[in-house]
């Protein structure tokens, strides 16, 4: 990026930056939570053909490489959405949850074999559903997560019943990203320019917290700070900036991060600390920033920023070991460590 006030940031040396290179084009990734072995990932293909792969990669710390083995590697209808592992760390065997034209839940036993567990779909009068954008995994009740779907839904499910619990009528139009706070309350993001916060004690009603500047800009992405729950991000579809909520105050956020050159992709919340997030964008920057308590009038520089090879479109900040970043750009997967 040609910006001397990023130029002036921290960069990660290029020891601390590994490298795994997919065959196959990446969008989807998550880290296992699992308190067990090397840091584990999984990587979705993005192919546009109804044959997709899911490859569930670990990075070996002493030899500092990344290890593939074919019997991790499993075929996925269309290219996942999102993927997710069980988030506690303690569950064994490990799952994984995958969206895109249903939910499915995916089985990884310790001796290194896949096998899809649950198909979940919740229409009643047809073998197909609408395509689900998203998903998120409740931490708080493991059992249930969450899903957002083009058709204006977001599904609740009870895996361990395999049943949905409930389905609300979200938003005006397609809804393209949810997040849990607490056990029964979570957000949701759509393109008709809204975030809104559910409580399942009250499902008639919602709470619009934040509404997009311009008429109906869809809302792309949501990240709910789980270290403080007032807070919140979302980014804006063709859009540079990453909007910061509180919740205490809708409809006005308390910061926008507006240093990106280009559109803003994924955004995730450091999951040990309530005031910083990365965001990563069509740049190739991938940067992290510190939300002041108070916004400086002039805006918020990054404390950190690193470039990539090419348009950053996923990045996950990881819980088990949260001075690692992974983010994906083209057909590679990279580990920051910050």
């Amino acid at each position: 990026m040609e910006s001397s006030t990023l130029d002036s940031h921290p960069k990660p040396s290029a020891s601390n930056v590994f490298t795994h290179e997919s065959p196959f084009p990446i969008y989807a990734l998550a880290e296992s939570s699992s308190s067990s072995g090397s840091p584990r990932l999984a990587i979705g293909s993005f192919l546009e053909e109804y044959t997709n792969k899911v490859d569930i990669v670990v990075f070996d710390e002493e030899t500092q490489n990344f290890v593939s083995n074919p019997s991790l590697s499993f075929d996925h209808p269309y290219p996942p959405t999102k993927l997710m592992f069980h988030p506690s760390s303690s569950k064994s065997p490990d799952l994984l949850a995958s969206s895109g034209d249903f939910l499915r839940l995916w089985e990884i036993h310790p001796n290194n074999t896949v096998e899809p567990r649950a198909v979940l779909n919740n229409s009643k009068t047809s073998e197909f559903c609408a395509p689900l954008t998203s998903f998120d995994w409740n931490e708080a009740e493991p059992r249930r997560i969450g899903t957002s779907s083009i058709d204006t839904t977001c599904t609740i499910w009870d895996i361990e019943r395999g049943a949905v619990e409930t389905q609300l009528i979200a938003h005006d139009k397609e809804v393209y990203d949810i997040a849990w706070g607490e056990a029964g309350v979570f957000a949701s993001v759509s393109a008709d320019g809204s975030v809104r916060i559910f409580d399942l004690r009250d499902k008639e009603h919602s709470t619009i917290i934040y509404e997009s500047p311009q008429p109906e800009t869809p809302l792309l992405r949501l990240a709910w700070n789980k270290q403080d729950l007032r807070y919140m991000a979302t980014i804006l579809m063709d859009n540079s900036k990453v909007v910061i909520l509180d919740i205490r105050s809708p409809t006005m956020p308390v910061a926008e991060l507006q240093r990106h050159r280009a559109s803003v992709n994924a955004i995730a919340w450091s999951p040990q600390s309530c005031r910083h997030i990365c965001s990563a964008g069509d740049d190739s920057q991938a940067l992290i920033w510190e939300i002041p308590t108070v916004a400086d009038p002039n805006g918020i520089d990054p404390i950190l920023a690193y470039s990539a090879g090419s348009e950053i479109n996923q990045l996950q900040w990881s819980a088990k070991q949260p001075d690692w970043i992974a983010i994906a750009f083209g057909n590679k997967m990279q580990l920051l460590k910050v």
